[in-house]
C-alpha cells in the first residue's frame, strides 16, 4: 500500500525535475543552434550568389572570384595574408630571401678562389708585356679581368630568377584552391598566370643579362667608392682577409652538432651566435651558459653528406691549418632541418669570411710552380691588380644585389599582380565558356546539398522551440473513475441514502480504456450474509460516515485520508470486479458539477 500510494508523488516529483531540465536547456540549446544557423546563413548566402543559374550570376560570381584571387596573391607576396602561416616561411617571406640570402651566398661564393684569381692576373701581365719585361702594372691586365669577373655573374643572377619563379608557382597554387570547388576554373587559372610568369621570365633574364652586359661595357674608374692604382699597391693582403665589424652579432639560431661521441649522446641541440670573430654555442636562446667559443681564424666550410637514417641537413667547419676545432674533433658538423637553413648558415658565415672549401688538386700543382717562379716585380704587380679588382668587382656586387631584387620586382611580380587584376578575366572568358568554368565538383554539390539540409532542419528546430512555452507547467488530468460495478451490486444490498448516480461525465475527460486487471484483495465474508451484502460507497474526500456504521454485521469503515490512491474493500463472489483506475492525483469534485462516484 505504501508503494501504491507513493507512487504518483513520486511520478510528480520527477514531472518536476524534468520540466525544470527542459526549462534550463531550452535557453542553451537555442543559442547554439542560433550560433549553427548564423555560421550557415553566410554560406547559404555565398551559395546564393555562386550558384550557377542564370547568366547574371555566374558572370558576378566568375568576377568576384578572379578578383579574390587577384587579392590573395597579392596577400602572400606583401606578407599581409589573413592566414599566417608559423611553421614555415611562405610566399613573400621565401622571396625575400632569395635576394637577401640565397643570391648573396652565389655572389660570394666567386670570391674564395684565391689562387685561380693570381694565377689569371699572372697569366694577363705576362701576355699582355709579350716579349718585352714590364715595368709597370698594365691597366688592360686590369680591364681583363675586371671583365671576366663580371661576366661570372651571370650564372648566380639567372639562379636567382629561376628561385623567384619556383616561389611563384607555389604561390598560385596556394591562391588556387580557394577555386577547388570549380575544377575547370582553378584549372585554367593555373595555367593562364603560369604561363604568363614563364613569358615575364624570359623578359627578367634577357634584363638582367642586359645589365651585366652594361656594366661590363665599361669600367668607369673614376667611381667613388673605387681605389685607384695609388691606394692599390699601398695596400696589403688583409683585404683578402677583411671581415665585418668586431662584435658585430651576423646570425642567432638553433643548430645540431652532429658528431659527438655517442657516450656523451650523440647529436645535440645549441643555440648558436656566430659574430665577425667567433663562433659560441650556448645551452639555450637566454645565452646565460656558454659552452664554448670558436675563433673563425682560419676556418672554413665543407658539404657533408646526409646520413642514411638521418632526415636533417649537414655541412661542417674545420681548420685548413689541421688542428682540432672542438676538443679532439678535426670538424664539427652541423646539421638543419632543411638545406634552405644550410644555405642560409652559409652565407651568413661568408659575411664573416668563412668560405667553402675547393677542391684545387688539379690545379695545384701548376699555381704552386706559377706563383715560386714569380719574379718580385711580377709579383708586385699581380698584388697590386688583386686589390683593385676586389675593389671593383665589389662595387659591381653592391650595385646587381640592389638591382636584382628590383627588376624581378617590376617585370615578374608586379606585372603579374597587375596581370590578374585586369587581363586574367578576359583571358578564361577566351580559354572555355563560362558554364564549364562554373560547373561543381561532385564533392561540392554534395557538400552544399548538405548544408542545405542543416540549414532547414535548424531553422524547423528553432521554430520548435519557439513555440514551446517555458512559463507553464501543464500536469496531464487523471483519467475519469469507470464506476459500474456499483451500479451492478447495488440490487443485491440495501439501497443507502446517497444520490443518484450521474451518467454525464465532465466535458474533454473520456472514460479510461483499462484491460483486464486483478481485483482489489477480498475481505472474508460471513456465512449467510451474501446476499444481503453490497460494497459500501467510496468517497473522494472524508464525509458522513457509510450507512454501516451502525450494522452488527459489519463494523464502521474507518475514515479514508484524502490521498490519491485508496484500497476499497472487497468484494462478495459474484459481483464483477472492476477496480477504477488509480489516479495519478485527488479528484476534485466541483460544487456544479454532480460527484463522478455518485
Amino acid at each position: 500500500m505504501a508503494d501504491r500510494m507513493g507512487t504518483p508523488h513520486l511520478q510528480k516529483t520527477l514531472n518536476q525535475q524534468l520540466t525544470n531540465h527542459i526549462r534550463e536547456s531550452l535557453p542553451a540549446l537555442r543559442s547554439k543552434l542560433q550560433s549553427q544557423l548564423l555560421s550557415l546563413e553566410k554560406e547559404v548566402e555565398e551559395y546564393k550568389n555562386f550558384r550557377p543559374d542564370d547568366p547574371t550570376r555566374k558572370t558576378r560570381a566568375l568576377l568576384q572570384m578572379v578578383q579574390q584571387f587577384g587579392v590573395d596573391f597579392e596577400k602572400r607576396i606583401e606578407g599581409s595574408g589573413d592566414q599566417v602561416d608559423t611553421l614555415e616561411l611562405s610566399g613573400g617571406a621565401r622571396i625575400n630571401r632569395i635576394f637577401h640570402e640565397r643570391f648573396p651566398f652565389e655572389l660570394v661564393k666567386m670570391e674564395f678562389d684565391e689562387k685561380d684569381l693570381r694565377r689569371e692576373i699572372s697569366y694577363a701581365i705576362k701576355n699582355i708585356h709579350g716579349v718585352r719585361t714590364g715595368l709597370f702594372t698594365p691597366d688592360m691586365a686590369f680591364e681583363a679581368i675586371v671583365k671576366k669577373q663580371i661576366v661570372k655573374l651571370k650564372e648566380p643572377s639567372l639562379k636567382c630568377v629561376d628561385l623567384v619563379v619556383s616561389e611563384l608557382a607555389t604561390v598560385i597554387k596556394k591562391c588556387a584552391e580557394k577555386l577547388s570547388s570549380y575544377p575547370r576554373l582553378r584549372e585554367e587559372t593555373e595555367r593562364i598566370v603560369t604561363t604568363y610568369i614563364r613569358e615575364r621570365e624570359g623578359r627578367t633574364k634577357d634584363q638582367i643579362l642586359l645589365l651585366i652586359d652594361i656594366e661590363q661595357s665599361y669600367i668607369n674608374t673614376n667611381h667613388e667608392d673605387f681605389i685607384g692604382f695609388a691606394n692599390a699597391q699601398q695596400r696589403s693582403t688583409q683585404l683578402n682577409k677583411k671581415r665585418a665589424i668586431p662584435n658585430q652579432v651576423i646570425r642567432r639560431g638553433w643548430l645540431t652538432i652532429n658528431n659527438i661521441s655517442l657516450m656523451k649522446g650523440g647529436s645535440k641541440e645549441y643555440w648558436f651566435v656566430l659574430t665577425a670573430e667567433s663562433l659560441s654555442w650556448y645551452k639555450d636562446e637566454e645565452e646565460k651558459e656558454k659552452k664554448y667559443m670558436l675563433p673563425l681564424d682560419n676556418l672554413k666550410i665543407r658539404d657533408v653528406e646526409k646520413g642514411f637514417m638521418s632526415n636533417k641537413h649537414v655541412f661542417a667547419i674545420f681548420n685548413t691549418e689541421q688542428r682540432n676545432v672542438y676538443k679532439d674533433l678535426r670538424q664539427i658538423e652541423l646539421a638543419c632541418d632543411s638545406q634552405e637553413d644550410v644555405d642560409s648558415w652559409k652565407a651568413s658565415f661568408l659575411r664573416a669570411g668563412v668560405y667553402p672549401e675547393k677542391d684545387q688538386a688539379e690545379n695545384e700543382d701548376g699555381a704552386q710552380e706559377n706563383t715560386f717562379s714569380m719574379d718580385p716585380q711580377l709579383e708586385r704587380q699581380v698584388e697590386t691588380i688583386r686589390n683593385l679588382v676586389d675593389s671593383y668587382v665589389a662595387i659591381i656586387n653592391k650595385s646587381i644585389r640592389d638591382l636584382m631584387p628590383k627588376t624581378i620586382m617590376h617585370l615578374m611580380i608586379n606585372n603579374t599582380k597587375a596581370f590578374i587584376h585586369h587581363e586574367l578575366l578576359a583571358y578564361l572568358y577566351s580559354s572555355a565558356d563560362q558554364s564549364s568554368l562554373m560547373e561543381e565538383s561532385a564533392d561540392q554539390a554534395q557538400r552544399r546539398d548538405d548544408m542545405l539540409r542543416m540549414y532547414h532542419a535548424l531553422k524547423e528546430a528553432l521554430n520548435i522551440i519557439g513555440d514551446i512555452s517555458t512559463s507553464t507547467v501543464s500536469t496531464p488530468v487523471p483519467p475519469p473513475v469507470d464506476d459500474t460495478w456499483l451500479q451492478s451490486a447495488s440490487s443485491h444490498s440495501p439501497t443507502p441514502q446517497r444520490r443518484p448516480v450521474s451518467s454525464i461525465h465532465p466535458p474533454g475527460r473520456p472514460p479510461a480504456v483499462r484491460g483486464p486487471t486483478p481485483g482489489p484483495p477480498l475481505i472474508p465474508v460471513p456465512v449467510g450474509a451474501a446476499a444481503s451484502f453490497s460494497a459500501p460507497p467510496i468517497p473522494s474526500r472524508p464525509g458522513p460516515q457509510s450507512v454501516f456504521a451502525n450494522s452488527d454485521l459489519f463494523p464502521a469503515p474507518p475514515q479514508i485520508p484524502s490521498r490519491p490512491v485508496r484500497i476499497p474493500p472487497g468484494i462478495p463472489p459474484g459481483v464483477p470486479r472492476r477496480p477504477p483506475a488509480a489516479p495519478s492525483r485527488p479528484t476534485i469534485i466541483r460544487p456544479a458539477e454532480p460527484s463522478l462516484l455518485d
